[in-house]
């Protein structure tokens, strides 16, 4: 059985959850749950960054120390996982002992190897990425863009890590490598961006000016640079696992692909001698009205309220079947409905409803044997098929979206199956003919359905489960065995109904 190493980038602990941390989440869980079924030995690792000066500037407001304060703003990401139905193997914290011992021994690793010195630096700081500036990061203008808010001029002594040595390793390994980053287009805008000589990486604060870190090993009066800190997280979870670290895929955000996971990260494994990862999956943003979703622009949008009215899958679904990963996408609650009502509620809820409301009706609950198939079923079975063997390798290639319109159409089709084939009008006859045309459609409706719902397990694992039980079937341990046309639920008992994605109620009247 392979192994498959996925994580999620780790959310800062600076701040509540929002759509964009939802998104990630989702989209790791379904990838993971993909492998999964697909036979993987899936290890899935999220959680939380901890250390650095806006946590530490977050803890002084509020008058608590910084592990309070963490300690708080780390339990709401870990209570989100449950909500949204994802199923992680780990979840690691940067302030936890296991991390912040491997994070010491590579410093000090790469201090013995002498990748890192000690030198004085002059220039521009913001406060707010946490990071030294350059001036080819001013606007034309002279001005600093806005997203690094405050920008102060300092001098001061630090760490520096050789990361321009690497410069030109770095570009031979993605040219050897196209496939790397995904999506592509992402890669060629890394190569874009290496076409400038890099700069070596300041990996250390004076503790006199930050506190809140990981000490260097070789010199205590510092502490580590946030991001040298935060990324060996995926290495750290998994230190004694070198079966997985081997088979490491990063799932990430494009605003933080370049430069931290793009140049900083290989480099720094590379250095270490450590191996890099299988690849790097980085998403799009979440829009509003053209807009990123920001709190600071108050335009944001709380995943928790969508997923208590509507429920974890419908709110997964929505993520996956609008978003073209990588791309960025518009979110909206008018949007989210016109997918809920008529792709879960009206496709494949109605489904639901149709065969366990006619199999109660005209055979007492008991799934009949299909009896033959004609050119109706033929076409069905033809296009179940031909579905099957699309949607597998969309979502190898990441393709969701796409994997789950074919879904759908398939579903629609079952709906115009049963249009055409009419169980309603074969009940009422009294003719061998039609019984047997009834008892077969009873049966062909009710596997077209549990073939779509095991296509789509992945993405809503809970309805998933739930049809099944009403179906009265279990399914067997080989999911990919699930995806053959058969007899396999000849002789089940169904439920007499179930409430599936029900209407929302209207808005109030002002």
């Amino acid at each position: 059985m392979p192994s498959f190493y996925i994580t999620t980038a780790i959310d800062y602990a600076n701040g509540s959850p929002h759509l964009g941390h939802a998104y990630e989440k989702v989209l790791t869980d379904v990838i993971a749950r993909f492998r999964r079924q697909m036979g993987d030995r899936v290890h899935f690792l999220t959680g939380v960054d901890e250390h650095g000066q806006k946590v530490q500037a977050s803890a002084k407001r509020q008058g608590v120390a910084p592990q309070q304060f963490v300690d708080e703003v780390s339990a709401e990401f870990r209570a989100l996982l449950p909500r949204l139905n994802i199923a992680n193997d780990d979840f690691i914290r940067t302030t936890e002992p296991r991390h912040k011992q491997v994070v010491r021994a590579v410093l000090q690793q790469l201090f013995d190897k002498g990748e890192i010195y000690q030198a004085e630096y002059t220039g521009f700081y913001s406060t707010r990425q946490e990071q030294f500036l350059q001036e080819k990061d001013r606007l034309p203008d002279g001005t600093w863009p806005e997203l690094f808010g405050e920008v102060t001029e300092i001098v001061e002594s630090n760490y520096f890590f050789k990361l321009r040595q690497y410069q030109a390793w770095l570009v031979e390994f993605y040219e050897r490598n196209p496939d790397f980053i995904f999506p592509s287009f992402r890669q060629k805008q890394v190569l874009e961006f290496l076409k400038e000589p890099l700069n070596d990486l300041c990996i250390s604060r004076p503790k006199e000016r930050l506190e809140w870190g990981i000490p260097l090993p070789f010199d205590e009066g510092y502490v580590t640079y946030v991001w040298f800190d935060a990324l060996l997280n995926y290495y750290s979870a998994v230190a004694d696992r070198p079966d997985l670290w081997r088979e490491v895929h990063h799932v990430i955000g494009k605003d933080i692909l370049v430069p931290p996971h793009a140049v900083y990260w290989p480099i720094m494994l590379h250095a270490a001698g450590l191996s890099l990862p299988k690849g790097i999956i980085a998403h799009g943003w979440w829009l509003q009205r053209g807009a990123k979703m920001s709190k600071s622009t108050g335009i944001a949008l709380n995943p928790l309220d969508l997923v208590a009215e509507f429920g974890a899958d419908a709110f997964r679904y929505f993520l996956m079947r609008e978003m073209n990963v990588g791309q960025d996408s518009d979110f909206t609650r008018e949007q989210f409905l016109v997918r809920y009502n008529s792709e879960l509620a009206n496709n494949l809820g109605n489904l639901v409803n149709r065969t366990l409301n006619m199999t109660t009706r005209f055979a007492g609950g008991v799934l009949p044997a299909a009896e033959g198939a004609e050119e109706l079923e033929q076409h069905l079975h033809a296009l179940w098929a031909k579905t099957r063997d699309e949607f597998i390798p969309l979502c190898e290639g990441h393709q969701f979206h796409t994997a789950l319109e074919r879904a759908m159409f398939f579903l629609t089709e079952t709906n115009a199956y049963i249009e055409k084939r009419a169980p309603w009008k074969l009940g009422k006859s009294a003719e061998a003919r039609d019984q047997a045309l009834l008892r077969t459609s009873l049966a062909t409706m009710a596997e077209a359905l549990r073939l779509a719902v095991a296509l789509i397990q992945h993405v809503t694992p809970d309805t998933t489960g739930k049809i099944n039980a009403v179906l009265g079937y279990t399914p067997g341990a080989v999911w990919r065995d699930e995806l053959n046309w058969g007899a396999r639920l000849n002789g089940a008992k169904v439920a007499p109904a179930l409430v599936l994605f029900p209407r929302p109620a209207p808005p109030a009247k002002p």
